[in-house]
């Protein structure tokens, strides 16, 4: 819990000062990353609907695969269906995978980044994000466990 309260006054104390919010609200790329930035919650967004499941062993996210066009804003409207916690991480995939080895040491992580958000059962949450760059990203459950029962999926950029 101390680390969660820590990563809340260091989020809270940014947004004190500005400070590392620029991209999210439209004022530069300073949050520019290998598949994009935040988005613009003010500006038009393609919705792209992520079902969170697990069942029997497996987790999944429905649709695993979404094509998107480069430069596009989309609004990921996430919803998680399933009996435990799930997280949805855009990323490139080798970013996702050391990440997920940060978290088999730390399994209570949690995320408040513009391209992360976790989910209790039966929540809802969204993540809006502009592809920036063409390329085939990842997007990922980074609990541990998860990603190896089947819960990733692909994003390609055209």
């Amino acid at each position: 819990m101390k680390l969660k309260a820590r990563a809340v006054a260091i989020v809270v104390a940014a947004m004190l000062t500005g400070a590392g919010f620029g991209a999210a609200h439209g004022h530069g790329d300073d949050h520019d990353t290998a598949y994009g930035k935040p988005g613009d919650p003010k500006k038009p967004a393609k919705v792209v609907q992520i079902v969170m499941r697990d069942a029997d062993g497996k987790m999944l996210f429905n649709p695993d695969k979404v094509r998107v066009k480069k430069g596009e804003q989309i609004r990921f409207m996430l919803r998680n269906n399933g009996v435990q916690d799930h997280e949805f991480v855009v990323g490139i995939l080798e970013e996702n995978l050391k990440h997920m080895k940060e978290m088999e040491k730390n399994p209570d992580m949690e995320h408040d980044e513009p391209n992360a958000k976790r989910l209790k059962p039966n929540a809802t949450g969204e993540i809006i994000w502009q592809f920036t760059k063409s390329g085939t990203f990842d997007f990922s459950c980074l609990i541990p466990g998860h990603r190896q029962a089947g819960m990733f999926g692909t994003i390609v950029v055209e």
